[in-house]
């Protein structure tokens, strides 16, 4: 069996069209979708992720807002900035790139956040609210997984998922929402004694724990649906996942590739989160 390839990069163009229409509705009557985005220190990873982060709001319709400070910044002067960008009606969404310098409670930050404008998905009423099932922002790459499932037309309901991994960005708010779903979860991670006896049971896999090769063809059920949230690098120094992706394909019914999977759905779904925070606020 050859695995079926989940598209991101397609899926992506598509989603961001429809936040593209979203933003010219928005605009039409005057509100402008707004992301402020808050970089602290020099470290070149988040760099490149904020300047994507960016670009993307340019080419889709949404206003951002890049705010760049030395890695020196108080916590007292971050929280500070923060506040300002709550009370600030031209922001609707605000995304502080993680991680901060040492000397800053990251977990404070996030915290200072107003719920309503936190479209990353990480403050603790997102995260409530997620468990309880109301509404609220959905941490974004979970929230693209779970688009990704349903533009293969896999409905989780009444299906064995494992989710390999339970960070608070990933792993537990992704068995939330496939808990939501009506699946059957298993959460897997670092103690779990055998992990194989368990993603063998799996009709859906998420694996999400930055370990290259956390998952290999003989630990996969044949047909399964395989979702690599892992970005790793390769002996070579290329780009890949927590997947034997060679392997795995062999035996999956579908799986995401590294790059060009889960990735791109990442920033798409940030912007789906602004725009659902600007017409909030528009009363829409």
């Amino acid at each position: 069996m050859t695995a079926q390839l989940i598209d991101g990069n397609a899926l992506s163009r598509q989603l961001r069209g429809e936040v593209a229409q979203r933003a010219a509705a928005l605009t039409a009557r005057g509100v402008t979708p707004g992301l402020a985005v808050v970089l602290v220190g020099d470290n070149q990873a988040s760099a490149v992720y904020v300047r994507n982060k960016v670009k993307a709001c340019a080419d889709n319709g949404l206003h951002s807002v890049l705010e760049k400070y030395d890695a020196s910044m108080t916590e007292a002067e971050l929280l500070a900035r923060v506040e300002a960008l709550n009370e600030d009606p031209s922001i609707h969404g605000i995304l502080v790139q993680l991680p901060l310098p040492a000397h800053i409670d990251a977990h404070k930050v996030i915290e200072t956040i107003s719920p309503e404008k936190d479209v990353d998905g990480f403050h603790v009423a997102s995260a409530g609210a997620l468990m309880v099932g109301q509404p609220g922002f959905k941490p974004c790459t979970p929230y693209g997984c779970m688009k990704m499932l349903e533009s293969i037309g896999v409905n989780p309901r009444g299906k064995h998922a494992v989710v390999i991994g339970r960070s608070n960005i990933v792993g537990k708010p992704m068995a939330m929402l496939l808990l939501a779903a009506n699946a059957t979860v298993t959460v897997c991670h670092s103690a779990t004694p055998d992990l194989a006896h368990h993603t063998r049971q799996a009709d859906i896999v998420v694996a999400a724990v930055g370990k290259r090769n956390v998952l290999t063809a003989d630990m996969v059920k044949p047909g399964a649906v395989v979702i690599d949230v892992g970005m790793n690098r390769n002996d070579e120094g290329k780009l890949c996942g927590d997947v034997d992706f060679a392997g795995v394909s062999d035996v999956a019914g579908w799986i995401t590739p590294v790059p060009g999977g889960v990735g791109p759905m990442t920033i798409t779904m940030l912007l789906v989160n602004t725009i659902e925070a600007a017409e909030r606020r528009a009363g829409i």
